[in-house]
């Protein structure tokens, strides 16, 4: 079980989605209001599955920065950490779905108040404690906080935290949406554990590279690789072995926060089994037991895309296990 020395940190945004929903006929198009953001969500997936974790970022001094916070308390998520400005507005989003429940965003940020952490707002305390340390794309769009979440993962490194990136890559939150190729590899440079979506391999491919060439670069430093495909076969590359992993089917409503869903599922089964930076190559070379923690993570991303929102559709330790309980049996 995890203690206050294997805590995962999840450092960058919070902010608000707006989900949209149809309108009847005759009335205006409503919106509902759900705590979201990449890393917050991964942390509240961690602290709904019963793992000690802590969020880590900059929240507005207004109603939504309130409601993120308590959100996260209610959640179970640590808040130690966080840091409030009156200096910008929490971020906003505005969520569409299409009928097989794909998202389509429209940001307001920047200006936001995520963007505005910078390294001097670490708490020197945060990586004593850290057993993982896990970023995403989204605070790397703006030059101050993308310095903010490198050095975040180099000082986690250096406080012997296994480094974890989703890249989750939004391109419209970029300048000219066009996310920087060279600022994105820094991270992934920077990071023991990566998780890609198809599109994004696809990004870093910039058409003409293969995906095993973007797969030994990455490799070079990381040391596992996650490339998921939606409802396709996940692929998992080590630097000693490889394997592929079928998903768990389920009807989905709304994807918003699977992916988070399932990078919380699988820090959680890693904070669960003792693996931390000292650990993972020797718990690599056990492929049967990596297997066991991304089929549980699948199953915590399939539960999440049956429901709506974000924190909102994050699963139960108990709903993961039934899950997969069932998924066994029809298989």
């Amino acid at each position: 079980m995890s203690n206050a020395n294997n805590t995962i940190i999840c450092f960058g945004e919070a902010l608000i989605d707006f989900l949209a929903s149809e309108p009847s006929e005759g009335e205006a198009r409503s919106f509902r209001q759900f705590a979201g953001g990449a890393p917050a969500n991964a942390a509240v997936a961690v602290a709904k599955l019963g793992g000690r974790c802590e969020f880590v970022g900059m929240l507005g001094e207004d109603m939504f920065g309130d409601f993120l916070l308590q959100s996260l308390r209610e959640a179970g998520a640590g808040v130690r950490y966080v840091r409030r400005t009156a200096a910008a507005k929490t971020a906003l989003a505005f969520v569409s779905l299409d009928a097989h429940g794909e998202r389509s965003f429209s940001f307001y940020r920047p200006p936001a108040a995520d963007l505005l952490f910078r390294d001097e707002d670490f708490d020197a305390d945060c990586f004593a404690s850290a057993g993982m340390f896990h970023a995403c794309s989204n605070s790397l769009t703006d030059a101050g906080i993308a310095e903010a979440t490198l050095s975040g993962m180099a000082r986690a490194r250096s406080a012997g935290a296994l480094v974890s990136i989703d890249l989750n890559l939004r391109p419209a939150l970029w300048p000219d949406a066009t996310p920087s190729l060279p600022v994105l590899w820094r991270a992934l440079e920077a990071a023991d554990l990566i998780k890609l979506a198809r599109e994004e391999l696809e990004y870093l491919k910039e058409g003409r590279f293969s995906d095993d060439d973007i797969v030994t670069r990455l490799l070079r430093n990381a040391r596992l690789v996650l490339i998921t495909d939606g409802a396709a076969p996940m692929r998992w590359f080590a630097r000693e072995r490889s394997g592929e992993m079928p998903t768990i089917k389920v009807k989905a409503v709304d994807t918003t926060a699977a992916g988070d869903a399932f990078i919380g599922g699988l820090l959680l089964r890693f904070q669960r089994e003792g693996v931390d930076a000292r650990t993972f190559d020797a718990f690599l070379a056990q492929p049967a037991e990596l297997e066991r923690c991304l089929r549980y993570a699948s199953a915590c991303g399939a539960l999440a895309v049956t429901r709506h929102g974000a924190f909102a559709a994050l699963p139960t330790h108990a709903e993961a296990v039934a899950l997969l309980g069932a998924s066994a049996v029809n298989a």
